[in-house]
């Protein structure tokens, strides 16, 4: 189903994002340059979290509140250390700086290190006019809290309305952010494949296997906010295009596929018979590397199959009798026996070196050309065919 908004000037914004961060070498992603920071308050009067304070098993946070601060306030030189599966009590003052107003205050842990403050990371909420009496939020860390260092925020916000949005701006009141170390949880040093730098390296096809980007990936390629995993593949001169399948994945999944420029190649979000799952197939002639990136509409996520496999171009055997390359090891230039029309050269990145449009027989240069090995594409019997080169 097609949403009613341009997926492809999403993925163009994204896409030529990844390629300023990649090929300018400026900066690569952390999972917390993901947060949303233009938030907050646009005044310093009135409405404003009056203290938080938060003891964990090694360290506390204890912060006092006054005189109010425009947007956000980062507090990550204050932290905590919290364990996966343990309970704890966060006590805040949702207070004011000024007159007393009615607002309403939530407080969220990023327990799965996404850059986004879940629903389901909400630690407790509180609505009212100050003054008001103590929060006490208890709460339990998941389990499944990946290990590291991650942010909790806290919010107030005047005339706001339950749950509030981590992410908004506002007049009045307060957004803060908090350092929480997470131990005892999930250790993702082992995962790869959060990002274009780091991908999950498909070495030969058909590659099937099974992932989930609920935990230890994070949103990297600014699609959607879901946690994204990337895949490497480089295409063989000899493969004419590439299906990916997510079909039977557990969540409402989203496909692209692009070049090692940061160029779209293709995306999908709903495959053909695959539900609200995705596949897609695309031409791999000219391409070097492919980077497939999985994700979820918006910030959905979970458990995924992925399936990738080769469609090759028409075997060697069939035309090996009448069509020859002469010399083989070539020197300075080769001949084709027994074809005419569109001839490429592919090097072994997949790169097309040299293409004759009309070739007829004659000799073809190879001067341009470093030594090694190449492929030769060629149309026979209204069919792609392709050869070893070797020039030395």
């Amino acid at each position: 189903m097609l949403r009613n908004f341009s997926i492809l000037a999403q993925l163009t914004i994204a896409m030529r994002n990844i390629h300023l961060l990649l090929f300018t070498s400026l900066t690569i992603f952390s999972t917390n340059a993901q947060y949303c920071t233009a938030v907050g308050p646009t005044s310093t009067a009135d409405s404003n979290v009056g203290s938080v304070q938060l003891t964990g098993v090694l360290g506390s946070i204890n912060y006092v509140g006054c005189p109010g601060v425009i947007g956000l306030q980062n507090l990550t030189a204050l932290g905590t250390t919290l364990n996966a599966g343990g309970s704890y009590v966060a006590n805040i003052q949702f207070s004011t700086c000024g007159g007393n107003y009615a607002g309403a205050g939530e407080a969220w842990i990023d327990y799965d290190q996404n850059g986004l403050f879940d629903p389901s990371e909400s630690i407790g909420t509180w609505s009212g006019i100050p003054p008001t009496p103590l929060s006490i939020f208890s709460f339990n860390v998941p389990a499944g809290a990946q290990n590291g260092v991650t942010r909790m925020r806290v919010t107030q916000q005047e005339q706001g309305i339950l749950p509030l949005n981590p992410c908004a701006t506002f007049s009045w009141g307060s957004v803060m952010d908090f350092s929480i170390t997470i131990g005892n949880g999930i250790d993702c040093s082992g995962y790869i494949g959060d990002d274009i730098v780091d991908p999950i390296i498909v070495a030969t096809l058909p590659y099937v296997n099974t992932g989930d980007n609920s935990y230890c990936y994070s949103n990297q390629n600014l699609v959607y906010n879901s946690p994204d995993v990337y895949y490497e593949i480089t295409p063989s001169p000899v493969m004419q295009s590439i299906t990916v399948s997510l079909c039977g994945s557990t969540f409402d999944t989203f496909l692209s596929v692009v070049d090692a420029f940061g160029n779209i190649v293709a995306f999908n979000d709903d495959g053909v018979g695959c539900g609200t799952s995705s596949s897609l197939t695309f031409e791999t002639a000219g391409l070097g590397l492919a980077y497939v990136i999985v994700e979820g509409w918006g910030n959905a996520s979970g458990a995924y199959n992925i399936s990738i496999n080769a469609n090759f171009l028409g075997n060697d055997e069939l035309v090996e009798q009448d069509v020859i390359l002469f010399p083989n090891p070539a020197t300075t230039n080769f001949s084709i026996k027994g074809i005419q029309g569109k001839v490429s050269i592919f090097d072994l990145t997949g790169k097309i070196v040299q293409s004759i449009e009309n070739y007829n027989g004659e000799s073809i240069t190879t001067s341009t050309l470093k030594n090694g090995l190449y492929t030769v594409r060629f149309e026979k019997n209204n069919q792609l065919f392709s050869k070893k080169l070797t020039i030395q």
